[in-house]
C-alpha cells in the first residue's frame, strides 16, 4: 500500500510525485502509456509569466518559475533555458495594451520601442510597433523534465519513495463508504491513503469514474519543427500579442497566433494553434500552412528554412482557464492536478509543491480556493 497513487506520468503527475516523495511520502505513479506519452510529449516546454492575466494563475506561474530555477540548479538535465520572452505588437494600439497588461501584472519587464526590437532579435521583421520583454520566461524540454522529476523522486531523498508502473490502466476507484481508498486497474486493485488525478486531458474522464464532474476538454494544437540551423536565428521565445488573446479565448473554433522559438538542438518550433475538435489527430495542412506563414511574417529568414515535421497534442481545457488543484470534497481521498490547458509544463512544479503540502497536512504557500475542484456549475462543459 502506498501513501499516494498518482495517475498520470506526464510532467504534472511527475511533479506531484517528486514533491510528495520529497515530503516523505511513499508514492506510486501509474500510467497506461509511457512517461510523457500524452500532452507533455506534444508540448513546447513553455515556462511563462508573460501570457498570464493578473490573478491566481499568475501567482501560480511566479511560484513555478522560481521552482523551475531551483530544480535546474539542483540537478537539471532537462534543457532549462532562461531565455526570456518577447511579446511583439503589430500596431500602436496593441502595443499600448501590452504595456498596460505588463504594468497590471507587476512582474519584471522592459517596454521595448519599435526601434529597439532588433537589438533583442536581429532577424525580426520590420514594421512592428514595439513589444515587451519578460526576462523570467524560460523553456524546458518537457519529456526530459517529466523523466528527470520521476528519476530524482525515485532517489527518495532519504525520506519517501517513488515507484513508476507503466502500461497500467486505471478503470475505477476502491472505496470505504464515501472515501476513495485506491484504484481499480488492469492489474488489480491498488490501495493508497490518497489518489491524485493527474491525467491531463483525460482528467475529466478519470474524475467521472469516481462519480464527480470535472469539465476538462481537449483543445488541439499543432507545432511545426524546422530542420536544425547552423547558427541560432531566434534568441528568445517570441510571440505576437494575439497569443495572449487566444490563450484566454473560449472559442471552440480555430485560432492561430505566431509563436516562434529556437531549441538547443538548433531546430525552430513554430506554433500556436487552438481548436476544440475532440481527440481528432488528423493533420490539418491548412493549419500548418497558416502557422508557417505567420512565422515567416515575423521572421522573414525562415522563408528559406525547411519544416521537417509537425505534431499535435491536446491541451486540457477548463471553462475558466484555471487548473484544478487540490482535494475534492465530493470524494474524500481524491485529489486533482489537471486542467492546466497549455500551461501545464510551466505550472507543474508549483502544482506538485502545493499538492504535496496538502497531502502532508501543511498550509499551502498559495490559496488554492480559485483552483478548487467543485467550483464548476453542474453541467458546465463548454
Amino acid at each position: 500500500m502506498s501513501d499516494v497513487i498518482v495517475v498520470g506520468a506526464g510532467v504534472v503527475g511527475a511533479a506531484c510525485a517528486y514533491y510528495a516523495a520529497r515530503a516523505g511520502l511513499d508514492v506510486t505513479v501509474l500510467d497506461r502509456g509511457p512517461v510523457a506519452g500524452g500532452t507533455t510529449g506534444a508540448g513546447e516546454g513553455n515556462v511563462l509569466v508573460s501570457d498570464k492575466e493578473p490573478g491566481p494563475e499568475l501567482e501560480l506561474a511566479l511560484l513555478s518559475s522560481r521552482l523551475w530555477r531551483e530544480l535546474a540548479a539542483t540537478g537539471g538535465g532537462f534543457e532549462y533555458e532562461p531565455k526570456g520572452g518577447l511579446v511583439v505588437a503589430e500596431t500602436p494600439e496593441v502595443q499600448e495594451r501590452l504595456v498596460e497588461l505588463a504594468a497590471e501584472q507587476d512582474v519584471p519587464h522592459e517596454v521595448v520601442p519599435a526601434d529597439g526590437l532588433r537589438a533583442l532579435e536581429p532577424e525580426l521583421a520590420g514594421g512592428l510597433a514595439g513589444g515587451v520583454h519578460y526576462p523570467q520566461d524560460a523553456q524546458v524540454q518537457p519529456m526530459l523534465a517529466a523523466a528527470r522529476l520521476l528519476r530524482h523522486g525515485a532517489a527518495s531523498f532519504g525520506r519517501g519513495a517513488l515507484k513508476v508502473r507503466l502500461g497500467v490502466t486505471v478503470t475505477g476507484f476502491t472505496r470505504s463508504g464515501d472515501r476513495v481508498t485506491g484504484v481499480r486497474t488492469s492489474e488489480g486493485d491498488m490501495l493508497a491513503g490518497a489518489v491524485v488525478n493527474a491525467a491531463g486531458t483525460w482528467g475529466g474522464e478519470l474524475a467521472a469514474r469516481a462519480g464527480v464532474t470535472l469539465p476538462v476538454l481537449p483543445r488541439r494544437g499543432f507545432i511545426l519543427v524546422t530542420e536544425p540551423l547552423p547558427r541560432p536565428l531566434i534568441r528568445h521565445k517570441v510571440y505576437t500579442a494575439a497569443y495572449v488573446t487566444n490563450v484566454a479565448s473560449d472559442s471552440a473554433g480555430l485560432e492561430t497566433s505566431a509563436v516562434v522559438e529556437g531549441t538547443p538542438a538548433g531546430t525552430v518550433l513554430i506554433g500556436a494553434s487552438r481548436e476544440r475538435v475532440g481527440f481528432d489527430r488528423t493533420t490539418s495542412l491548412p493549419v500548418l500552412s497558416r502557422l508557417a506563414a505567420q512565422a515567416v511574417a515575423l521572421f522573414p529568414a525562415l522563408r528559406e528554412v525547411r519544416a521537417i515535421r509537425s505534431y499535435c497534442g491536446f491541451r486540457p481545457y477548463c471553462p475558466d482557464h484555471l487548473p484544478v488543484i487540490g482535494a475534492d470534497p465530493r470524494a474524500p481521498g481524491l485529489h486533482h492536478a489537471c486542467g492546466h490547458e497549455g500551461a501545464g509544463i510551466g505550472l507543474a512544479p508549483a502544482t506538485g509543491h502545493l499538492l504535496a503540502q496538502v497531502l502532508t497536512g501543511r498550509r499551502p504557500d498559495l490559496d488554492l480556493w480559485p483552483f478548487r475542484p467543485d467550483r464548476f456549475r453542474s453541467g458546465e462543459d463548454r
